[in-house]
């Protein structure tokens, strides 16, 4: 069966009919390692002599379908057809033969394989309780369909509810509201409901040993009740972040902002499930400095969640908008220094996805074409860097001011919608042309659109960003490089001034170092003796210490290399730290691919995959 024309990672016969609704009656077993259940599916055909609806499933057991007749559910027919190399297993269900369009309404029930992608079930000793188990799913991009059979396709937006089923004394969370409990003999149903409509990729579903603390009326921290404290420290400022992110867009719509710490193998730094935005545990650095993960995964509330985009070759509306109005809000709290030290960081980011990526590679186009591609295998900064760059260029052509006009505009015009980059290209320009004046319209169409769209490699524009947040971390390089021959290299260095950088100037600072090669390793030894890198507790200047230490074959940091590829599995250090690890030497690749092994049981089963591809085995 061929992909979809409306969004090609989709098989579903999306252009002939949609999900409304759908509700969960689901129940966890840890005992098996599966979810069972069934899901019931409200939808309707778009166009008249529809007689299918095909879904996407992918590793799921279907178990029977079922076709609301009458006001009763009577057996349907259906089949699974065959299964796509990359996107899953297309459910075909016959409806009744109609000329008209019509509603629908399908009950289907399954049960989920451990083949499947989108569940990761942890047992006790990879929790920090060391005492209940704990699952989490992950549906972005295309794995929803492994956890329910559905139209897994961000162009179609539904309302959900659900009944989850878990063992006492164990709590489940989703991304949607909680409407109450109820006792049912050794289990606890928990029941929930998300009104407002989302892809289905934003389904989200945890279960575990939860407990939360409360940071304001719309706010909370939940996690394990080992380190819920911790959690309510680094997180206490979500309302203030949230406020701020209303000041610089909307008003919030979601109801409720909670934040769920999970267990270290959780793949991604945040993700911006609704009501409930997952982030991984690296960001508890005991002196809040990576809180701008929050701010990302906030921004989301309206840019992905409320206004996404309709496939995944226009992720960049998703993840270049919310990084534009993250930087934004870092913006309004921190000031405009700390804005363009994020700037600065994200472009060397781009520059190094660009480089390892190629930069004739389509992959590197702001739209690129995913004809038979895992979106996960695409995955890069690009669409984050690259599009925020776009809107970061849109506003120095015009004006913040204007700019701010526009996104407020933007939001409220595509809310509630699937749109793709035609749209929001035709919106701007509608805008231009009725809100500005001749001159700014002409600075607008003077912008080289399908270049930035279409073409590969870096931006078509050169960007300076503000010097004076820099100044304190380059000038450190420097004075270090210069005296890296030297006997004694950190004579007339203080561990002070490393220590009062900011976060981002500490990793622009090591950024630095790297961009001039491979380091002395008296100097490496000299710097970690006084900066105390490697015992270092924050995760980015940790991670980006051990990346310069690998470009430099510095081997005394090769144990906490080690350590920190088999405590967390965030794709974000143990991608390239494996790959750099690997390219070091033979026995650099030799010991790479054992502590993969040791350590794949650990990892998120999208995070294994993409790191065995990385490692070529």
């Amino acid at each position: 069966m061929q992909s979809s024309i409306i969004d090609k990672c989709s098989l579903s016969n999306l252009d002939q009919v949609t999900t409304d609704h759908i509700h969960l009656d689901l129940e966890a077993n840890f005992a098996a390692a599966h979810i069972s259940g069934c899901v019931t599916i409200s939808g309707r055909t778009l166009e008249n002599d529809v007689s299918t609806v095909v879904l996407d499933t992918q590793s799921l057991d279907i178990v029977s379908v079922q076709l609301k007749k009458d006001g009763q559910f009577v057996d349907a027919i259906w089949k699974l057809e065959d299964a796509h190399p990359v996107y899953g297993q297309p459910l075909s269900i016959t409806l009744e033969s109609a000329e008209e369009i019509r509603s629908f309404c399908l009950k289907i029930d399954y049960v989920t394989t451990e083949q499947g992608n989108a569940i990761q079930f942890l047992t006790p000793e990879q929790t920090l309780g060391k005492t209940h188990p704990y699952l989490f799913t992950q549906c972005q991009p295309i794995l929803a369909r492994s956890l329910l059979p559905c139209q897994d396709s961000p162009s179609v937006k539904l309302s959900y509810s659900a009944d989850i089923r878990v063992p006492k004394p164990l709590t489940a969370l989703m991304s949607a509201i909680a409407t109450g409990s109820r006792d049912d003999g050794d289990s606890t149903v928990y029941s929930f409901e998300q009104k407002t409509t989302i892809p289905s990729y934003l389904i989200a579903l945890v279960v575990g040993n939860l407990v939360s603390a409360k940071i304001s009326d719309r706010c909370a921290v939940w996690s394990e009740p080992e380190n819920i404290d911790a959690c309510a420290w680094e997180f206490a400022e979500m309302e203030t972040i949230l406020q701020t992110a209303e000041e610089v867009i909307s008003p919030y719509l979601w109801g409720r902002y909670d934040l769920l710490v999970l267990p270290p193998s959780f793949p991604y730094g945040g993700m911006e499930n609704p009501c409930l935005t997952f982030v991984t545990p690296t960001l508890l650095a005991g002196d809040r400095s990576l809180t701008d993960v929050i701010a990302h995964e906030i921004a989301h509330s309206w840019s992905g969640n409320l206004v996404t985009a309709k496939n995944w070759e226009h992720f960049w509306l998703n993840e270049g908008w919310t990084t534009f109005l993250e930087r934004k809000i870092v913006g309004r709290l921190n000031g405009e220094d700390a804005r363009q030290l994020s700037c600065v960081i994200g472009y060397n980011n781009l520059g190094e996805d660009v480089a390892r990526i190629g930069a004739e590679s389509p992959l590197t186009s702001l739209v690129p074409d995913l004809t038979g591609i895992d979106p996960d295998d695409s995955y890069s900064r690009i669409p984050y860097e690259k599009g925020s760059l776009l809107l970061y260029h849109l506003e120095q052509v015009l004006d913040p001011v204007i700019l701010k006009h526009i996104t407020k505009m933007y939001v409220l015009e595509f809310q509630g919608r699937s749109i793709g980059t035609g749209d929001f290209y035709d919106f701007i320009k509608h805008y231009a042309h009725h809100y500005l004046d001749e001159n700014a319209e002409k600075r607008v169409n003077s912008i080289a659109w399908d270049v930035w769209f279409k073409s590969p490699g870096m931006p078509p524009v050169s960007f300076s960003f503000s010097e004076q947040p820099q100044k304190a971390a380059i000038e450190l390089a420097e004075r270090w490089w210069a005296v890296k021959d030297t006997l004694d290299p950190s004579k007339g260095f203080s561990k002070d001034e490393f220590v009062n950088l900011l976060t981002l100037q500490k990793v622009l600072f090591l950024n630095a170092l790297i961009e001039k090669g491979p380091a002395p390793h008296s100097l490496l030894e000299a710097m970690d003796a006084l900066y105390m890198l490697t015992p270092s507790k924050n995760c980015e200047v940790h991670f980006k210490w051990l990346m310069l230490a690998l470009k430099s074959q510095f081997s005394q940091t090769t144990d906490a290399v080690i350590k920190m590829l088999s405590t967390q599995g965030r794709m974000k250090y143990t991608r390239p730290l494996y790959r750099e690890l690997s390219a070091m030497s033979a026995d650099g690749h030799a010991l790479a691919v054992k502590t993969f092994y040791q350590c794949a049981s650990f990892y998120h089963p999208v995070c294994a995959r993409l790191i065995k591809s990385d490692l070529g085995i």
